[in-house]
């Protein structure tokens, strides 16, 4: 079985912010794909389905994001899934909006999210579709910056990366990584 991963922070008040594209990516995947995320187990919520005779499970882990892991690893032993079919999708600030980075391995750099999941997984070699979100300009810091909601200017690069993004972790779902990484990296403009 295949798993996409989104990371983001449970709740409404997080709901729309730009921690949260890896949730937004993961609610665009379900709807193409008419999965629910009913299932709630170790902290996590999850759904599993099926496309092209492959099944597929997506899930929004519940906790804060710094805290990612701790759901997602006994999720994982769980159903026995393999590090190898597991696709984690989060933001990065590194990249200008619109971006998309996949990559197979990495390190968590100064993402929480990821350094959680490092930490319980024990492990960097997994899958990753990194989300462009910008950084802050202005001197805004840092954390009131991803806790921020897109602006209505931004909202159209917002759902064409989303939908990018989509589109790329259904690709992971039946076709080899590094077909998709060809396919998929880069600005969602070309």
């Amino acid at each position: 079985m295949r798993c996409i991963i989104g990371l983001g922070n449970p709740g409404k008040k997080y709901e729309l912010t730009r921690h949260n594209v890896g949730f937004m990516a993961i609610d665009e995947i379900a709807s193409g794909l008419n999965i629910e995320l009913s299932n709630h187990k170790f902290k996590c919520n999850y759904g599993i389905g099926v496309h092209e005779g492959h099944k597929v499970m997506l899930v929004k882990p519940q906790t804060f994001m710094n805290l990612s892991g701790e759901g997602v690893r006994p999720l994982l032993d769980y159903y026995n899934i393999d590090l190898e079919k597991v696709l984690v999708l989060y933001d990065d600030l590194d990249l200008p909006l619109g971006r998309l980075r996949l990559r197979k391995k990495g390190t968590g750099g100064g993402h929480n999210g990821m350094k959680s999941l490092n930490q319980h997984l024990k492990t960097e070699n997994y899958k990753r579709i990194r989300i462009g979100i910008d950084r802050p300009s202005g001197g805004m810091p840092v954390v009131k910056y991803v806790l921020s909601k897109f602006s209505s200017e931004e909202q159209p690069r917002l759902e064409k990366v989303v939908e990018r993004t989509g589109e790329a972790s259904i690709s992971f779902i039946s076709e080899p990584f590094e077909e998709v990484m060809t396919k998929f990296n880069g600005d969602v403009d070309g």
